[in-house]
Formats: structure tokens, sequence, C-alpha cells
């Protein structure tokens, strides 16, 4: 068993908790959507939404690659 790896693996679990700490506490408290655009670190956080056809990704970008001639 080698320390130094799981030291590292420990330290990389420990940034990743963090940053997720970090994104809960910067959630609004209210709960009420606020108007505008929203700030550059819950646009990064924010995960991709499922398409309809199950997907990641856009139904435009893979209905034009079935078009191509």
């Amino acid at each position: 068993m080698d320390i130094s790896k799981l030291v590292a693996e420990l330290r990389e679990e420990r940034a990743r908790l963090d940053e997720a700490i970090n994104i809960l506490v910067k959630l609004p408290q209210s709960g009420t959507p606020r108007r505008g655009r929203p700030p550059a670190w819950s646009r990064a956080a924010a995960v991709t939404p499922r398409s309809r056809n199950g997907q990641n990704g856009s139904l435009h970008v893979a209905a034009s690659s079935l078009f191509k001639g």
C-alpha cells in the first residue's frame, strides 16, 4: 500500500468536497428565482440537461447531422 498515493487521493477528495460545500453555501437562501443572468460560478456548476431523445446536447445538432449530404 503506497501511503503517498493514498494521501494524494484523499486530498483530491477533500478538494471536491470543498467545492461542493462552497456551491451549496452560495445558493440563494430564499428559493425565489432572481432576475437576470446567473453568476458565472453557478453556470459552471450546472449540469447539462438531457434532451428529449435521452442524450446530452441539442436536438438541432442531432437533426442537422442526419441531413448532411
